[in-house]
């Protein structure tokens, strides 16, 4: 499961995903348990997609409020020679 008190795992799920192709591909499950891993790989890759989708939103309205690192430039004066 990759819920844990609500809170979504995106590693687990994708790991999870990662072996339900696995499987699917080594093509030793029946029709009925190909079918149910193709429908629990669905839900995944959709779970997967709305928290990369997530990520991509908090992270392009960091950039827009300007919660970007400032540089810094090195400075070589400072160093024992």
């Amino acid at each position: 499961m990759t819920r844990k008190a609500g809170k979504f795992n995106f590693e687990e799920a994708l790991a999870n995903l990662e072996a339900l192709v696995e499987a699917m591909e080594e093509g030793d499950l029946s029709l009925e348990e190909s079918l149910k891993a193709f429908e629990q790989g669905i839900k995944l890759t959709r779970e997967c997609q709305a928290a990369i989708e997530q990520a991509e939103q908090k992270v392009n309205l960091l950039v827009k409020e300007g919660h970007l690192p400032e540089s810094v430039p090195f400075d070589n004066a400072e160093s024992d020679d």
